[in-house]
């Protein structure tokens, strides 16, 4: 890891050596104990508010307990996953329906993980709320967990997010704003946007890795007598949507068909392993239209791909009507991964699939395809930013969830609540937070810009060395697509005998989803196999940094600067805070003036053209 140095503007770099962070720790507490008067003060300040937050509880939200009785578990005993999403999908559409204030159809789910199975006479408790809400679509986060009545235990089932349309049969639908008031619900309002623009590229991010990537299989390699051929676990049924399935406008619950699929993924899963499997997860999918009571749905499935302890089961819905069977209309399709559990719930080692030509080998290789974005998407994603590496490997194939996880790490530190007022030079404001394992700052000034304008000019990296003295050059190795590029940017030596730092950073920017959203320039490092580690510079790494510009009126623009450090970046920030640097201050300005001089050469550009 590399030393960090007296500078603020060039990333954060990581210490090791027990004596800096020892030396830094107390540098750390001295500094603070003389503000704790002023923290003192802003929790007097905070005390009212947060009193009244004690009983607050979020407009939307909706809970629902239910208690698992015989006739909603499987073979097993155990709740059956269809009867829980059944569950979900209805406490989720109340939810919806509660902000929207009229009737809601489910559009999408994303990704849902099984941590934990339910068991007959456990009490299920789910809860719902609207994370935002955009144009006529909403995000609704659910949460879902078990409790023992007998020995008040409880257990993490699963968290989902699903997507709602509201729908109004005679008028155009135009939803109000959620108003977040705790921080849980300013960094779901925040990192909503980002996992909305995440769902609108999925389709194309398995088509780019089905293009671009060799997807490698031992099918010849195998005993032919020792696999199971993929037509015989196929399955088709059909059912017939009748008005308990629906709702009062008679579209089919999302939550219905998606039992029903669930039912027929078991089965053909069952009949590779010839045992009773266990369902893990359901990988994000779309509605792509409606079905009413009185249709036909026919539900087909059919084993894709078997792995050594798991197993992708794809299922296809399609609708008609009665007299119409030709006509079938394509209503959803999903991807489901199950395990068979032996006695001490080990995973067992399942059988091989043997596809058929064609079609099945595709779905063969697609399976394989959709396995490594599974990893990617649940490891970048859905890990705590505390667990994440500093410099995640960059893969053309995973671009799409490491932008996701560079943004939304910013704006999760962004929405943060307990920041506190360090320092103020001229209207240039100093902040520090404190959490368990990182100290975090940021820096923040009104300037006399447009925020379009800012939003080019910082973006921009190459131009970073115009007014920040930390940072020698910043070359861009590869223009990843219009809104991420990755840049090695070299600091130069901070004594006369150390070595000059190098960093390669991911920088990924994003336009405002809704008024009063930010602009956002979020950096994080990066490894790239074409940019090691050499013997001419120390290599330093950052966690998460970065610029949000809000407008402030015409012309003006708030630009703040974000960073989350260890302990070992500690020595610095402690220097400043205590004011026995101003390198932040005159960083701050200097970046001002860059600003300044610039704005004139550029005409303000609209959100269209960024």
């Amino acid at each position: 890891m590399a030393e960090p140095g007296p500078i603020f503007w060039q990333p954060v770099a990581m210490v090791t050596q027990r004596q800096h962070q020892t030396a830094a720790s107390a540098s750390f507490a001295s500094v603070f104990s003389s503000r704790l008067s002023r923290k003192s003060a802003s929790h007097a300040e905070d005390t009212d508010s947060t009193m009244a937050d004690e009983g607050y509880r979020n407009p939307t939200e909706v809970q629902m307990s239910q208690l698992v009785l015989p006739c909603h578990t499987n073979q097993r005993g155990e709740l059956s996953i269809g009867q829980l999403l059944k569950w979900i999908d209805t406490t989720a559409c109340l939810s919806a329906e509660k902000h929207a204030g009229c009737p809601c159809v489910t559009a999408s789910m994303d990704d849902i993980y099984f941590e934990h199975t339910i068991s007959v006479g456990q009490v299920v408790n789910i809860k719902a709320k609207v994370n935002r809400a955009f144009n006529s679509s909403m995000e609704v986060g659910i949460q879902v967990a078990s409790e023992d009545l007998c020995s008040e235990k409880q257990w993490n089932v699963c968290k989902a997010l699903a997507s709602f349309v509201a729908h109004r049969e005679l008028s155009k639908v135009k939803l109000k704003q959620t108003t977040p008031r705790t921080e849980e619900e300013k960094t779901e309002h925040s990192v909503a946007a980002e996992r909305r623009r995440m769902r609108l590229v999925y389709a194309d991010t398995i088509k780019d890795l089905l293009a671009n990537f060799t997807i490698q299989d031992d099918l010849e390699s195998r005993d032919c007598n020792h696999m199971v051929p993929a037509e015989k676990t196929r399955v088709e049924s059909v059912e017939l949507v009748l008005p308990p399935h629906a709702n009062h406008q008679g579209n089919t619950f999302g939550g219905q068909i998606m039992a029903w699929m669930e039912n027929v993924a078991t089965i053909a899963a069952s009949r590779l392993c010839r045992a009773h499997p266990t369902l893990k997860a359901i990988e994000m999918f779309h509605f792509r239209g409606p079905s009413q009571v009185g249709d036909r749905l026919v539900l087909k499935a059919i084993v894709n791909n078997a792995f050594k302890h798991s197993m992708e089961v794809g299922v296809c819905v399609e609708a008609y009507r009665q007299g119409a069977e030709t006509h079938r209309r394509h209503i959803n399709s999903a991807f489901m991964t199950f395990v068979v559990l032996d006695a001490d719930d080990q995973p067992q080692t399942l059988p091989w699939i043997r596809p058929q030509p064609g079609d099945g080998e595709r779905r063969y290789r697609e399976a394989s395809a959709r396995k490594k974005i599974r990893l990617d998407r649940k490891y970048i994603v859905s890990c705590k930013q505390a667990e994440m590496p500093l410099s995640v490997p960059w893969d053309p194939s995973n671009q799409v969830y490491l932008s996701y996880n560079n943004v939304s790490s910013l704006k999760m530190l962004v929405a943060k609540d307990n920041w506190v007022l360090s320092s103020e030079i001229n209207q240039v404001r100093l902040y520090i937070l404190e959490d368990d394992k990182f100290l975090s700052f940021h820096v923040e000034m009104v300037v006399n810009v447009d925020a379009a304008q800012a939003f080019q000019l910082l973006s921009d990296l190459h131009r970073r060395p115009e007014w920040d003295k930390h940072y020698r050059s910043a070359e861009l190795v590869q223009q990843v697509d219009e809104d991420d590029a990755i840049y090695h940017v070299i600091s130069p030596a901070l004594t006369s005998d150390a070595k000059p730092q190098d960093f390669v950073i991911l920088a990924s920017r994003r336009k405002p989803c809704d008024n009063g959203d930010p602009y956002v320039i979020a950096l994080r490092s990066v490894t790239l196999p074409t940019h090691c580690e050499t013997l001419e510079y120390k290599r330093g790494e950052t966690l998460c940094s970065g610029f949000c510009l809000w407008c402030e009126g015409d012309q003006f623009t708030k630009v703040s600067y974000y960073n989350q450090a260890t302990t070992g970046f500690l020595n610095y920030v402690t220097t400043n805070v205590a004011g026995l640097s101003s390198e932040f201050y005159t960083t701050f300005k200097a970046c001002e003036q860059f600003l300044l001089d610039n704005r004139s050469d550029m005409v303000a550009p609209s959100l269209q053209t960024l």
